[in-house]
């Protein structure tokens, strides 16, 4: 049976958080639209499409915000806890500071889990149609790629004529079983070349052996054909650079996909790991608040301990991003460049609940 204390800290922490996170999502709001208009400030359009764009893109990135969103929060409830001298009613009734912050940290993890399971797919899926839609205004509509059960399919515009390329394989720097189809700007086929093997390390493709029809002239063999493309090795490697417009199911899709064409899933892997392990990120943003704030018992400086407190969370937020990237780049296993920075402030977290519980 939860009892009167137990829900009145989650009630009030859970009305802080709310409120926070309005105002985070206020504020990015506001810069976003600023970002959309000024991308918008030569082309003719609806005056109510950035503002469209804005609110469909507001959501990925508050979901980024939401470490922030968990500490600065936790940093609030601790202030009014303190000022009304809650904290030392809770000490007569034998609530001690290590239960305290088990019962916030529960319903951090609580909330944690349902911004990853709904929040998450909600944010991902607005973030797609804001790239789809936004990307009508860009030069990227010439050149696009995806990865299918089919194999690699790539849209790759060439001054007057559109090439509609498909891959079975990616190895290396090689494409396997490509078949090109080159279109004019009406999409009446001009050529066609089919190959086991293409040469992708840059952006002229080298075909080493292969055969070429015209539309109007009979098939013929070519050797050491170069074919100028958009797309390079590396380009194609980073097709899905923005994973967060993909929502948990298409994700694990596209890494099986991947997988049949041999192709690297190190990015996808690592992005799978941060939705596994962002609850207990945030738990843990929540509890390393807790800790800050109780100390402030002590010296009863609130402004030096929320600075303080900010401070370090930046910090953590930034030693996690450098972890991933290492992860990315294969510097680090996949698992470990995502849990290693969590374990390490999770023993820090320990050993500051060790001598808060002593007060």
């Amino acid at each position: 049976m939860i009892k009167v204390y137990q829900t009145y800290l989650i009630k009030s922490f859970w009305k802080i958080l709310l409120s926070v996170f309005l105002v985070f999502f206020s504020l990015i709001i506001i810069l976003n639209i600023f970002e959309e208009v000024s991308f918008f400030k030569d082309v003719e359009i609806n005056p109510f499409y950035p503002f469209l764009l804005t609110v469909l893109t507001t959501p990925s990135v508050v979901y980024e915000t939401f470490p922030f969103i968990f500490f600065i929060a936790t940093q609030f409830l601790f202030i009014k806890l303190i000022d009304k001298e809650e904290l030392d009613i809770f000490k007569k009734i034998s609530l001690s500071n290590t239960k305290l912050i088990f019962i916030l940290s529960t319903s951090s993890f609580i909330i944690s889990i349902l911004l990853v399971s709904l929040f998450y797919n909600l944010s991902s899926n607005l973030k797609f149609i804001y790239l789809d839609m936004k990307n009508k205004y860009s030069g990227d509509n010439k050149y696009l790629a995806i990865v299918t059960e089919n194999g690699l399919w790539i849209k790759d515009e060439i001054g007057e004529n559109i090439n509609i390329i498909n891959a079975s394989k990616i190895d290396g720097y090689f494409l396997n079983n490509v078949t090109i189809n080159q279109f004019s700007k009406d999409f009446n086929i001009l050529n066609n070349i089919v190959a086991d093997k293409v040469n992708i390390k840059n952006k002229r493709w080298i075909i080493n052996k292969g055969s070429f029809a015209k539309s109007n002239q009979g098939l013929m063999e070519i050797q050491n054909y170069e074919f100028e493309s958009n797309f390079d090795a590396k380009k194609i490697n980073n097709l899905f650079s923005d994973l967060s417009s993909l929502n948990i199911i298409e994700l694990n899709k596209l890494k099986r996909d991947y997988n049949s064409l041999g192709y690297s899933v190190t990015n996808i892997d690592i992005h799978i790991q941060k939705l596994i392990s962002y609850p207990i990120y945030l738990t843990i943003m929540t509890v390393f608040a807790s800790i800050v704030m109780l100390n402030i018992k002590r010296n009863k400086s609130k402004i030096f301990h929320i600075v303080l407190g900010t401070l370090f969370s930046v910090l953590v937020y930034y030693i996690n991003y450098f972890s991933s990237l290492l992860g990315q780049n294969e510097q680090l296993p996949e698992v470990l460049s995502i849990w290693l920075p969590l374990i390490i402030i999770s023993l820090i977290c320990t050993f500051g609940l060790v001598r808060i519980n002593e007060k």
